[in-house]
């Protein structure tokens, strides 16, 4: 059994999972929150995997919390240990053959999957003036892991390395060239690992050469954007040098006018700081309706709660714009998907974001759409010209694949 551990490292927490690639399952995963903090919280969840011609069990997975204070990653890194010692798998029966490390921000200098040496480490912390918020966590989970699995091939996976076949066109910005140049800033494009993985997906479901597909995507979850793919090549995306450029999200603003920035920085007096989090932490859904989380946007829509209604219109009309454009910037399409925990789950925002698209022959099968079902589906009508599909994405078992074939 080849097996890889998945390592996703935030500022305050450690998400992992070991996966069994023959089979393409995770056998554990496990999260480790609030590093650092008073009490930290401890989830590990054993999966149950039904052997090939064994009834499905029952009872699928044993999951285990414990709270404990954890001091840094490295304390973290052995809480983890810990856990697959006391509750399985045994990693001394399940080695593995190489660690993933997830890693937001790879700027223009990393396009594909990079094993780890001291100086990738050093690269990767560099660029933590582009990702702030996400690439010193990275950092700190690739040194404790490095530090705990010595002997084992260490791989980066960048949520940017998809985008870098963006051309020139789309990733300028129109500003001062020599400023844009010194100061690295371009558009950069996020959620990479998730759009790769649900295009090729597409491809192998609907038996088509991925080579010959335009392709549309929609990563919608706290966390959201669209990517345009045109033969499996990223060709448009809409976020930008960070993540806040784009969609409406759960508490992200998407787009606004660069000026607005300056507005508050003048006329309120708000620090970069305040701005910053103000963009990021207190906008989109929750500044419109006091609500971050979909689902309790439509029960305020059903309840005809007007703040509720206005959120989920601004969403739409965002989803809506953003199609356009990128279907005109493929010259068609032949797939549209829909991933993440908004997209995976939202019956509504998926028949609104494509309502208008009928002139192109994008039809949804209403029962289709409403139907829930695990894995794959397509939710278009027979006599629709493109088809739209629910893809459920997996970033784990994607940068499980790419590290192991580092290894």
């Amino acid at each position: 059994m080849s097996v890889v551990l998945v390592i996703n490292s935030g500022s305050s927490s450690l998400k992992y999972s070991l996966m069994d690639m023959e089979r393409e399952v995770p056998l554990a995963e496990g999260l480790i929150e609030r590093i650092g903090q008073d009490i930290g919280e401890i989830t590990h969840t054993v999966r149950r995997i039904a052997e090939p011609g064994e009834p499905a069990p029952t009872v699928l997975d044993t999951q285990h919390r414990s709270e404990r204070r954890i001091a840094d990653h490295d304390e973290a890194m052995a809480v983890m240990l810990e856990q697959f010692a006391e509750h399985g798998p045994r990693l001394a029966e399940h080695p593995p053959v190489a660690v993933g490390h997830r890693v937001v921000h790879g700027g223009a200098r990393f396009f594909a999957p990079t094993l780890i040496d001291d100086l990738i480490e050093i690269n990767i912390e560099d660029l933590s003036v582009l990702a702030p918020l996400h690439n010193p966590g990275a950092v700190a989970g690739i040194r404790a892991g490095r530090r705990s699995f010595a002997d084992v091939p260490h791989v980066a996976v960048f949520d940017t390395a998809f985008h870098q076949t963006l051309p020139p066109a789309a990733y300028t910005y129109a500003v001062e060239r020599s400023v844009a140049q010194r100061h690295r800033i371009r558009r950069y494009g996020f959620h990479g690992t998730s759009h790769k993985y649900v295009s090729e997906q597409a491809a192998l479901f609907l038996g088509r050469p991925l080579g010959e597909l335009k392709q549309l995507v929609f990563h919608l979850g706290n966390g959201a954007s669209v990517t345009a793919v045109d033969g499996g090549r990223s060709v448009e995306t809409s976020m930008g040098m960070t993540p806040l450029e784009g969609l409406v999200m759960g508490t992200r603003s998407g787009d606004v006018d660069p000026a607005v920035v300056l507005h508050l920085s003048r006329v309120a007096q708000m620090t970069t700081r305040e701005i910053d989090e103000l963009l990021n932490k207190r906008s989109g859904l929750l500044g419109l309706a006091d609500r971050a989380d979909m689902r309790d946007i439509l029960e305020g829509v059903e309840k005809n709660d007007p703040r509720a209604k206005l959120a989920f219109d601004v969403y739409i009309h965002r989803l809506r714009a953003y199609a356009g454009a990128f279907i005109a910037q493929l010259g068609g399409v032949d797939v549209i998907s829909f991933t993440a925990g908004v997209g995976e789950n939202a019956v509504r925002v998926r028949a609104e974001a494509l309502a208008t698209l009928g002139f192109l022959g994008v039809e949804i099968d209403a029962e289709r759409n409403a139907a829930r079902a695990p894995g794959i589906r397509r939710i278009s009508s027979d006599a629709s010209r493109v088809e739209v599909l629910v893809i459920p994405t997996n970033e784990e078992l994607e940068i499980a694949r790419q590290a192991e074939g580092m290894a």
